[in-house]
């Protein structure tokens, strides 16, 4: 069966702002300026409709679901949780520069081990899961995830292959494409 599915990453935080590495133990809201994006990105039609909306457990993900599709039930998927940064969770550049721990994640092009955080491999994998535990549940046409930007990239990176950067999207924004779930193959990848 062939499924439409939008993914969308949430709206921006106070630690987006501050460029942090808000991971999956930072749960935050949206701060003001991600309220008013995402408002406006709905106000100018940017998201499609869906039958099904899903989400990250993590506050920021639920508040964005929320403010884009008002009147549908949200399902959270635990696996849709961002990579757990470990001792860089909630650290910046900044903050971390000259720490040779976070140096060596740097040099392996983020994949490489995080001090007390989540490995890259099990993260794309974790992720994946949640996409499939998703399909399964999904016996509708037209599926919305509402979920984190390492989320997003994981996902398209398992199944789409490519560099796991060019997936990359703002807060708020994603994208949609078509899912096989037989060929476990997508078609039709454009951002939003």
């Amino acid at each position: 069966m062939i499924k439409k599915v939008q993914l969308i990453r949430h709206g921006k935080t106070k630690e987006n702002l501050e460029k942090r590495f808000a991971g999956g133990k930072t749960d935050s809201s949206l701060c003001e300026q991600g309220i008013a994006e995402i408002k406006q990105f709905s106000k100018d039609n940017v998201y499609e409709n869906c039958e099904l909306l899903f989400s990250s457990p993590m506050k920021r993900c639920l508040e964005t679901a929320n403010l884009i599709f008002p009147d549908s039930n949200i399902q959270t998927i635990e696996d849709f949780r961002e990579l757990n940064f470990g001792l860089f969770e909630n650290k910046n550049h900044a903050e971390l520069d000259g720490n040779p721990l976070y140096q060596k994640w740097l040099d392996s092009g983020g994949k490489g081990e995080i001090p007390q955080g989540e490995n890259f491999q099990s993260f794309v994998q974790r992720s994946l899961k949640g996409f499939k535990y998703m399909i399964s549940l999904s016996r509708e046409n037209s599926v919305s995830a509402v979920v984190h930007g390492g989320t997003i990239m994981a996902i398209l990176y398992a199944l789409n292959g490519g560099d796991y950067y060019e997936y990359m999207c703002s807060n708020g924004q994603g994208y949609i494409f078509e899912f096989s779930s037989e060929t476990m193959k997508i078609s039709g990848l454009r951002k939003i």
